[in-house]
């Protein structure tokens, strides 16, 4: 590895009430010009997490009683993370989050980067050891559940109230960072200390698992909102909501858990699963919300008991734990038998509503629906596997409500809901449009709009095209919707330009009814927004110095051209009014390299329209570097085209990703050189490989 940055931190913490943990965050230089000096005040942090911005790698040791560690690598899983669009992923938009590393009592950390990094954010922990008291949370075929008052978890740093799933399909395991803990006590010290880095470290709003469990066998309560409830937690992109996320204390690439940690697991995975009725050898359906391996909306088939890597672009949790995973499942589903599994309810008041389950072996079953006033209306009853009965609901009274109970003897946990909510009006919230001003023009650039909005319940929809002032247009859609996220794209053809509104009106089966509204601009002035290239290197050597922007304007418009980063505005290279026709200019990128947006806004008499190009600069050249020669293996620094010359011949690829891979070269050749050039154009220095 080829060290391009080396930094030594040591840092003195303030004094605090025993058991408490600590947080305190320093930005790190990554220019390599200095190096932070220990000082002689008594220094400790034992977990340790890093920020950074840019798409480089960063890794670190740190330096303990025991002399320095081995070097490690910050973002040991990638995933480990909030859903996208939710608060919490919001807080920290636009950094790198490295997983909380527990190190032992340490004093100093050594950092190397390598590829493009800006900023690096160190976070220490300090999260001293204590006793864990006894009070815990035990019944029947289920762990001994530590409670969040018995570790110690800090209540007073929680952000907001926690998210629901409606169900729960799937336990998400995972190994943590970093050392295990050498004992009980350290266990419920790396617990705080996780909780603390991803609260006042990451921003999020509780520690992310929901549940944790060490090598001895300990299971501690993670996320708050209830141990029975199905919170979203902050453990795997795109797949929180409807998961519930066991972390196992420790890294298990190489060996795999303890006796203790395996039978901890085995019992809290089947009673968790058995309060959701979920059955831990099955197979669900996930619907992600989207991440770097799965895109949002995309159906994925997953195991009841999956682990981290299943999710997302990870090998968490280690090949140690997740090889285990099948059998941990099989031990899961034979605790606590007999069990009922997958309920489903089909129908409504006022018709049929059918009953069905499984059962983990043949039993006598029953199914009973009671009326709001303790009366019972339906009763049903079998023996087998399966529960299969269906009520006659026609004479229900429609806007009641009715609890049903589905039971098979003392021993198995009943299923237990209710059918009817009574009258309410439909909630409508996130009405909006994206783009709100947009350009049906055909040239493929903002041609059409979406909209979207939720639903609080199901219920009639209409949506109308009103003129600003509010005269009604067109009919665009209109049905019986259900709850939930509703969109749908409005592309306005055969509409004349000009300012319009969207209304969405919800009626409930009573004649309730609410209605939302959102402005829209439809223009067709703006179109053909070019940037050539999107990839610029201006540092003077001839390539992609510069971009070319290029649009045209049917009417004459105000124009403003900015350059922003995230939602700020580095640069305005063009602000003022424009005749209309094709219009060009130059822009020299001298800004500092980064991931930016070209954003052009063009208002006429009817509005403003916003179209985006993202662009990136970079001014680094890649690195090309022989690693060995038999085989013939050269490491990459970033993506990049690269061109290996043999004799006469040359051949040139494109390697997708950064990383290690092999080179074929004719055996006759005596000389065989290679270089890279990245998108922007920077070439790397010719390396010979033979």
């Amino acid at each position: 590895m080829k060290l391009l940055v080396v930094l030594v931190v040591a840092l003195a913490f303030p004094a605090v009430a025993w058991g408490e943990a600590t947080l305190v965050s320093r930005e790190l230089p990554v220019n390599g010009e200095r190096t932070l000096a220990a000082t002689e005040a008594p220094v400790r942090f034992n977990l340790l997490g890093l920020h950074w911005r840019g798409p480089g790698r960063v890794f670190f040791r740190v330096r303990g009683a025991a002399g320095w560690s081995s070097w490690r690598e910050a973002d040991a899983e990638p995933g480990d993370l909030p859903d996208r669009g939710t608060a919490e992923a919001r807080r920290l938009r636009g950094w790198r989050i490295g997983s909380p590393w527990w190190t032992g009592a340490a004093e100093r950390v050594q950092v190397r980067v390598r590829g493009r990094v800006q900023r690096v954010r160190a976070y220490y922990v300090w999260s001293p050891e204590e006793p864990v008291p006894t009070r815990s949370l035990q019944s029947a075929d289920e762990p001994r559940i530590i409670l969040r008052r018995s570790w110690g978890a800090n209540e007073a740093i929680r952000r907001g109230s926690p998210s629901y799933a409606a169900t729960l399909q799937t336990a998400v395991v995972h190994h943590t960072a970093g050392a295990a803990g050498s004992s009980p006590a350290e266990s419920a010290a790396i617990v705080r200390g996780i909780q603390t880095y991803h609260v006042r470290g990451n921003g999020w709003n509780d520690i992310g698992y929901n549940f944790l469990v060490d090598r001895f066998g300990q299971v501690f309560e993670g996320r708050y909102g209830g141990i029975e409830r199905n919170v979203v937690g902050a453990h795997a992109q795109g797949f929180n909501t409807g998961s519930v996320g066991i972390a196992l204390l420790g890294s298990y690439g190489s060996s795999g858990p303890s006796a203790q940690a395996r039978d901890a697991l085995a019992r809290l995975i089947a009673w968790r699963l058995d309060v959701a009725h979920v059955d831990p050898v099955s197979r669900v359906t996930m619907i992600s919300n989207g991440n770097p391996r799965f895109r949002a909306g995309l159906p994925t088939w997953m195991r009841a008991v999956s682990g981290h890597r299943d999710t997302g672009f990870t090998s968490c949790p280690g090949a140690g734990l997740y090889g285990q995973l099948g059998a941990l499942a099989s031990r899961a589903r034979s605790i606590g038998l007999p069990k009922l599994f997958t309920p489903e309810i089909e129908g409504s008041l006022g018709s049929f509503v059918s009953f069905s389950a499984r059962l983990s072996s043949p039993l006598a079953w029953t199914v009973t629906v009671i009326d709001s006033g303790g009366r019972q209306v339906g009763f049903g009853a079998g023996f087998g596997t399966t529960v299969q009965w269906t009520w006659d609901a026609r004479l229900a009274v429609r806007g009641s409500s009715y609890s049903y109970q589905i039971a098979a003897g003392l021993n198995a946990r009943p299923i237990e809901g209710t059918i009817g909510t009574g009258p309410a009006a439909p909630a409508i919230s996130t009405l909006r449009a994206d783009p709100a001003g947009f350009t049906p023009n055909g040239d493929g650039i903002t041609d059409e709009t979406r909209i979207s909005y939720r639903l609080g319940t199901a219920a009639t929809v209409s949506v109308d095209l009103q003129t600003a002032e509010g005269a009604p247009v067109a009919l665009l859609q209109t049905g019986l919707k259900q709850a939930g996220r509703q969109t749908f794209v409005w592309n306005g053809g055969g509409y004349p330009d000009g300012r319009y509104r969207i209304v969405v009106t919800a009626r409930a089966s009573r004649g309730r009814q609410v209605v939302a509204a959102t402005s829209i601009v439809l223009s067709r002035t703006l179109s053909g927004f070019l940037v050539t290239p999107t990839v610029l290197s201006p540092n003077g050597d001839g390539r992609n110095d510069t971009a070319s922007l290029s649009f045209s304007l049917l009417l004459p418009a105000l124009a403003r051209l900015q350059i922003l980063r995230g939602a700020t505005q580095v640069v305005r290279p063009l602000y003022g009014p424009l005749a209309a026709g094709p219009q060009s200019l130059t822009w020299p990128g001298g800004v500092r390299d980064g991931d930016y947006n070209v954003a052009l806004t063009v208002t006429d008499a009817t509005g403003p329209v916003t179209q985006l190009v993202p662009v990136r600069v970079d001014r680094i050249r890649p690195k090309l570097k022989l690693v060995s020669r038999r085989p013939l293996r050269v490491s990459l620094s970033e993506p990049a085209r690269v061109t290996v010359i043999s004799g006469r011949s040359r051949i040139t690829f494109r390697r997708a990703k950064a990383g290690t891979f092999r080179v074929h070269a004719g055996p006759s050749a005596k000389r065989v050189e290679a270089f890279a050039e990245d998108a922007a154009g920077n070439i790397s220095a010719r390396v010979a490989l033979r």
